[in-house]
């Protein structure tokens, strides 16, 4: 049976695309080191199908925190 699993180098480059959209006034290169920094600490979940929706959570999560330490 074929792997039908997610193209994780797909599903955060994504991410990176929708955050940037999501938060225009937001440095994009910032938006792309937060969900590195988010990917790099999921690399030992088990399960990884979830993995690309629990990361966007945790991208957002941290862009908002650093938005309002800016304030």
């Amino acid at each position: 049976m074929a792997d039908k699993g997610i193209d994780e180098d797909i599903a955060f480059g994504e991410i990176v695309e929708r955050m940037t959209q999501k938060y225009p006034d937001f440095p994009p290169a910032r938006i792309a080191e937060i969900v590195a920094q988010v990917r790099t600490e999921m690399t030992s979940a088990k399960v990884r199908d979830f993995v690309p929706v629990l990361a966007e959570r945790e991208v957002k999560t941290r862009i908002k925190q650093e938005r309002k330490q800016d304030v």
